[in-house]
């Protein structure tokens, strides 16, 4: 079977780090998905958690449209350094819609995802939510 695409809804439960490990495991070895939609607020996952589905996402090497949904989780400045390192590695991504809201990624964490998402030179639609992570007015110009 090929799977070009795939939506998952994991709102508010409780996977944590070791669920997420494991839903990143299981996304990288669909290295034929074109669109991915994960939908996975309220579901205390922390920095590990959200780098082992960065690095999950990362290889999906022909992924044009991802949605990542992870609204009011424990995301913290490290937690976005991962993800942004990750998602620099999808090269062939054109759309790209992160909710971090309600997370801790401050203005450091929001420097590191911005600078990753720099990196994807092929985008044409971004949509990034960011709101309640104690980003302050300086942390806006850096995303920029």
């Amino acid at each position: 079977m090929t799977l070009t695409s795939l939506n998952l809804n994991l709102w508010s439960n409780t996977i944590g780090e070791s669920g997420a490990r494991y839903l990143g495991e299981g996304i990288a070895k669909c290295d034929t998905l074109t669109s991915l939609n994960l939908l996975l607020w309220g579901n205390s996952i922390d920095d590990s958690g959200v780098r082992y589905l960065g690095e999950g996402i990362a290889k999906c090497g022909t992924l044009t449209s991802l949605n990542l949904d992870l609204y009011r989780n424990s995301i913290g400045e490290n937690g976005a350094k991962y993800l942004g390192v990750e998602i620099a590695k999808c090269v062939t991504l054109t759309s790209l819609n992160l909710v971090l809201s309600h997370n801790s990624i401050g203005e450091n964490g929001a420097k590191y995802l911005g600078e990753g998402i720099a990196k994807c030179v092929t985008l044409t639609s971004l949509n990034l939510d960011l709101r309640y992570n104690s980003i302050s007015v300086n942390g806006n110009r850096i995303i920029k």
